[in-house]
């Protein structure tokens, strides 16, 4: 006698189908994505906010030690055999504990800033969505998007068109790239001994000789030491100008390096990271110019923009020199298909599989607009100028310049660098306050990058009284 076959009436079983969606993990897009998400989203809202609570300030306390532990608690058996539906509510509240919260006026280290909102609602889009913008076929409107945008933004700063990067290091990467294609194969990279150090690990990863480094006296790049160079040495050179520097915030003189660089027929990049949102400020444009003399300027709005990391961007004069990053993939850009009108995007980045981290931008901009922007830009410039007059006015305390853009340097005085790295150090180990530190004129200082347009007067106060605390008598 034959088994009876299930599907005529047989014995039934309980086992699912591989593909039954009752016990298939639902998708974040598709017909039911947003119903799924809901729920999650909520979870994750309140583990934010319950780590946050827990957490109790700025940064964790504890030290590296104390944080590793309680992640290693919370993650337990990483791959089990047997899933956690918890995991979510854990994991994010573990994360969120162990933060260091940009939001947090206290936590003033790094150009590390606290997204906005709506920027970060719009990526959570793109985290759904999950838009590769290697073929049309994967982003269309993500594709027509990013070509919108980053012609804008290019234009903002005087230049033709833009490339979406991971952030400062990429672009000045493909700044020195398209340099180098652009002469042959061949170029030297000239930059202030204040450069970022991405700049001379693009020349060592694209195999260019060491980079001519510029004495920057004060923290700016010297027009005069510049111009010996450019006179003395043959050969194609890349000179590498810096629109508000990792250390103290600073902006090399633009219009002079510019009119050099015209003299001598030398290539100029702008590493304007940092200072490049300037653009949007009427009142603190004027800082960059001589920027739209520049072949290629990067630009970093996860910086001073507001935008959840990445922003990046590389803008540039002449788009025809975009075409020696064009790469050839049937799957992807078939002849055939860019006759018939299909853009071909294997061009835009160095990145195949890349997501449209443009939209948080494009958002940003359209909700704020520029005169949104600018006041945020001018808050945070605000904010440091009243932090320095704090420092000036406090007799235990050194400022070593007034701020340029939004950072500002200080120092316990009468102390030597052991004692200030030990009050940085400090703070953070008690969770307290996250400073940053920087070596200037032979002395290290404390350094605090204002990026938090909510940070109050007496959040100021409070935190150049902790610092004041962390200080030994």
């Amino acid at each position: 006698m034959h088994e009876a076959s299930p599907t005529r009436g047989g014995p039934q079983t309980n086992t699912p189908h591989p593909t039954d969606t009752r016990t298939t993990p639902p998708l974040a897009s598709g017909p039911t994505g947003t119903q799924a998400l809901r729920p999650l989203i909520d979870v994750v809202l309140d583990a934010l906010e319950t780590g946050r609570t827990a957490r109790g300030g700025p940064l964790p306390a504890g030290g590296p030690e104390n944080v590793a532990a309680r992640v290693t608690a919370a993650l337990g058996d990483v791959l089990p055999d047997h899933g956690d539906p918890d995991a979510l509510r854990t994991l994010v509240h573990t994360l969120a504990e162990g933060a260091a919260d940009p939001a947090d006026p206290l936590c003033a280290a790094h150009l590390h800033c606290p997204p906005l909102a709506v920027a970060t609602a719009a990526d959570l889009a793109v985290s759904a969505l999950n838009p590769s913008l290697d073929s049309w076929d994967q982003a269309p409107a993500a594709s027509a998007l990013e070509t919108t945008l980053t012609r804008t933004l290019a234009h903002t700063t005087g230049l033709a068109d833009a490339l979406v990067t991971t952030g400062g290091t990429e672009s000045n990467q493909l700044a020195l790239l398209l340099a180098r294609e652009a002469h042959g194969g061949s170029i030297q990279l000239v930059c202030g001994a204040n450069a970022h150090h991405s700049l001379p690990r693009a020349a060592w990863l694209l195999g260019l000789p060491d980079p001519i480094v510029v004495p920057a006296p004060g923290g700016t790049l010297d027009p005069a030491a510049l111009d010996d160079v450019l006179t003395t040495f043959t050969g194609p050179l890349l000179v590498a100008a810096t629109a508000g520097t990792t250390d103290a915030g600073l902006i090399d003189p633009l219009p002079d390096i510019a009119a050099l660089c015209t003299t001598h027929g030398t290539r100029l990049h702008i590493d304007a990271a940092y200072g490049g949102a300037l653009l949007f400020s009427t009142r603190h444009r004027t800082k960059l110019a001589g920027l739209e003399a520049a072949h290629t300027i990067t630009l970093d709005l996860h910086k001073l923009g507001w935008q959840p990391v990445p922003a990046g961007l590389l803008a540039v004069a002449h788009p025809h020199e975009l075409a020696v990053l064009h790469q050839h993939a049937d799957y992807l850009n078939a002849d055939d298909d860019t006759e018939a009108g299909l853009p071909d995007l294997l061009g835009r980045s160095l990145r195949t599989t890349r997501r449209p981290d443009i939209l948080k931008t494009a958002v940003t901009l359209k909700t704020l607009g520029r005169n949104g922007l600018g006041t945020l830009i001018d808050q945070v410039c605000a904010r440091a100028q009243e932090f320095a007059a704090l420092v000036q006015e406090h007799p235990r305390f050194e400022l070593y310049d007034q701020p340029t853009i939004s950072t500002v340097l200080f120092r316990p005085t009468d102390t030597d660098d052991t004692t200030v790295a030990a009050v940085r150090r400090r703070l953070l180990h008690e969770g307290r306050a996250v400073l940053g530190r920087a070596h200037l004129d032979g002395r290290l200082w404390l350094k605090a990058t204002l990026l938090n347009p909510h940070t109050g007067p007496d959040d100021l106060a409070r935190l150049l009284k902790l610092a004041e605390e962390g200080t030994p008598a």
